[in-house]
């Protein structure tokens, strides 16, 4: 096929892992050499009139800058920033592929486009009924529903809408899209809460924003015959896999991941003749049993944790040749784990026989119940990329140093066992190409030293230790254009070095900070970031002006503190990006904002235990969305406020 991606049987190296806690297995190898087609093939071609004018169309109707770029650094340029009308040929322009022959737009590849806004079926990129591929992953379009003019592009093979604040309903039209050969609308939650490749872990208050009930499951993949690769982490929906789906001869690729699933599993998904990438985590709803596994089985990736599945694991798991990964933890599966892949059982030590696997790249044991030290031999695993003990009973003492010859090291994770770990001020490890790094509840007494320089970090969760006193200035160096998640609660620190107006990892997603003893005033997170929680701390004064530029904002709780003043009217303004407001616990004074405004994604407010007087603003009345509102413990004089009967989704109104 001219111009445009796809390799079924390719493989990536094992350090990509981490990196793909963003992407999906396949959408780092599409968008690479989706954009290498079309800088080969289109870069010479005229551009249809039509086609230019639906381009220029579609960019007009959303906001494109750096604000609303999402992961990229300041100065990363959207695709769409060469559409313009000096440059005619639309065929030239990033993510625009054209057909060498007829000229007609045969690819647009948008994700990481920096869209933000509305988009409805009247949209000039409908207008592209020649397109095969499409992928605008990584936007924010604003809780739309996908399109049902989707259907008019009846010629699409790859369809990539994943991470990108599509809502409601998924429309019956994609049913007919029959060429269909890849289908992405994974990750379209509220928060945005995919972390860490496979195991996708969000938080409670996440929402899934897109379902699938009319048309249900079967109905929607009936006539997509040619799909190999299905992915839907994070879809809401609440039935059973439909056996159709299990005689799907073509599918190699399967994430069905958070979805609600319930009903029995078909037991023909595991013997699919092409299958690779089997992914059916957290759907504790599925019930079913392993079937035998033979030896003509393709499977390289068979990811079944946090499910209802129950039964013996069959010995004939032993004939998966290809297999490179496996994850079964949080189950029902009894007896024991057959010894045809290399365990005796999921409890005691840990098994000195595995640090003879000189070549092992990759060993997840989290999540069991493994006791005693960790076995010192480990430092001849020399090729070890992936490293994770998390969530066991392990104890004693380690120092980092020990891992010194795994120097190729990109995840780490010792989180929540009994160890204690020590960190020399000039420790030996070294560990350059870390990007995932979990030691919570490790006992630490001081930030790690060996983080110093490393510039490829995504992840750190140093949480629930013994870490006093100041955030030291090199630590804000860390990760500085990489970093998006940062977890540093529970622990005993006082605030950061040089106290920075506005913390400086420009790709920040995520950043908790809760349970510490920090003072002084608030620290402003980058415009990135989508959760903020800095909760039960000392923080004083008022809440900076400059919060109100957080135009991605979904979590936002800086309860019990003893922060003070009025509360900025903007924060009304956010409730087209915010989820969760929690300033409860403070020394607020004044009116409560009435800057609440239509389209309000607000699903929580707590604005209880302050100073707060007045009246409860009407303009709450806007936030349709609205489940819980904590007004209490204030000097609000007012009448009942019966209005807020119109609220549908209201659940907890606390007005003591």
């Amino acid at each position: 096929m001219r111009g445009l991606p796809y390799s079924r049987h390719m493989s990536l190296p094992s350090s990509y892992f981490m990196f793909l806690s963003s992407l999906s297995f396949y959408s780092l190898f599409l968008l690479l050499t989706f954009q290498l087609s079309h800088s080969l093939s289109s870069k010479h071609l005229l551009c249809h009139a039509d086609e230019r004018f639906a381009f220029l169309q579609f960019k007009e109707s959303f906001i494109i800058n750096n604000t609303t770029c999402r992961f990229f650094y300041d100065d990363y340029l959207p695709p769409v920033a060469s559409w313009t009308l000096e440059n005619s040929s639309c065929c030239s322009w990033d993510g625009v592929d054209c057909d060498k022959k007829s000229g007609d737009v045969i690819g647009l590849d948008l994700s990481y486009g920096c869209l933000y806004g509305s988009i409805n079926s009247s949209s000039g990129l409908f207008q592209l009924v020649h397109l095969q591929l499409l992928d605008l992953s990584y936007n924010n379009f604003k809780f739309s529903q996908i399109p049902s003019s989707i259907g008019n592009i009846s010629k699409l093979q790859y369809l990539r809408l994943s991470n990108s604040f599509f809502a409601g309903q998924i429309p019956s039209e994609i049913s007919q899209l029959s060429k269909l050969s890849s289908l992405d609308l994974s990750c379209n939650s509220h928060p945005s809460s995919c972390t860490l490749f496979g195991t996708l872990s969000f938080d409670p208050s996440s929402k899934r924003l897109l379902e699938l009930k009319r048309p249900h499951f079967e109905s929607l993949v009936q006539n997509l015959t040619n799909l190999e690769e299905l992915v839907l982490p994070l879809v809401n929906i609440p039935y059973p896999v439909p056996n159709l789906l299990a005689n799907m001869s073509s599918l190699s690729f399967l994430m069905l991941t958070s979805c609600g699933l319930l009903g029995e599993l078909p037991t023909n998904i595991f013997q699919l003749p092409n299958a690779e990438f089997l992914h059916l985590v957290q759907n504790p709803g599925h019930t079913g049993n392993f079937p035998d596994f033979n030896r003509t089985s393709h499977l390289k990736y068979l990811f079944v944790m946090g499910t209802g599945m129950s039964g013996e694991i069959p010995a004939s798991i032993g004939n998966l040749d290809s297999l490179e990964y496996l994850a079964l933890s949080l189950n029902n599966f009894s007896g024991l784990v057959p010894p045809s892949i290399g365990f005796n059982g999921f409890a005691g030590p840990i098994p000195f026989n595995l640090m003879n696997l000189t070549r092992l790249t990759s060993l997840h044991l989290e999540s069991n119940k493994f006791q005693g030290p960790i076995p010192s031999s480990k430092s001849r695993l020399k090729n070890l990329l992936n490293l994770d003990l998390s969530f066991n009973n392990l104890s004693g003492t380690m120092e980092l140093d020990s891992l010194h010859v795994s120097k190729n090291l990109t995840f780490l994770s010792l989180s929540f066992n009994k160890l204690s770990l020590l960190g020399k001020i000039n420790s030996s490890a070294s560990f350059p190409n870390l990007m995932t790094l979990g030691l919570a509840s490790c006992n630490l007494s001081e930030f790690p030293q060996y983080l110093q320089n490393l510039d490829r970090l995504l992840y750190v969760d140093l949480s629930y230790n013994n870490i006093h006193g100041l955030v030291p200035q090199w630590f804000l160096e860390t990760g500085k254009e990489t970093l998006q998640n940062l977890d540093l609660s529970h622990n005993f620190l006082t605030g950061f070095d040089q106290s920075p107006l506005v913390l400086p990892w420009s790709s920040l997603l995520t950043l908790k900070i809760d349970s510490n003893r920090i003072q002084g005033s608030l620290p402003v997170p980058p415009l990135s970031t989508v959760s903020y929680i800095i909760s039960n701390n000392s923080l004083t004064g008022e809440i900076p002006p400059l919060i109100c530029n957080q135009t991605l904002l979904q979590v936002l709780d800086f309860s019990k503190n003893n922060l003070s003043g009025q509360i900025p009217e903007c924060l009304g303004n956010l409730s087209n990006s915010l989820s969760i407001l929690n300033l409860g616990s403070n020394n607020f004074h004044g009116t409560i904002p009435r800057t609440w405004t239509h389209g309000s994604k607000l699903r929580m407010i707590n604005l209880g235990q302050n100073k707060l007087k007045g009246l409860i603003p009407r303009s709450m009345s806007k936030c349709a969305m609205l489940e819980i509102l904590d007004l209490g413990h204030n000097q609000i004089n007012d009448t009942f406020p019966f209005w807020l009967g119109t609220l549908p989704e209201l659940k907890i109104l606390i007005l003591r």
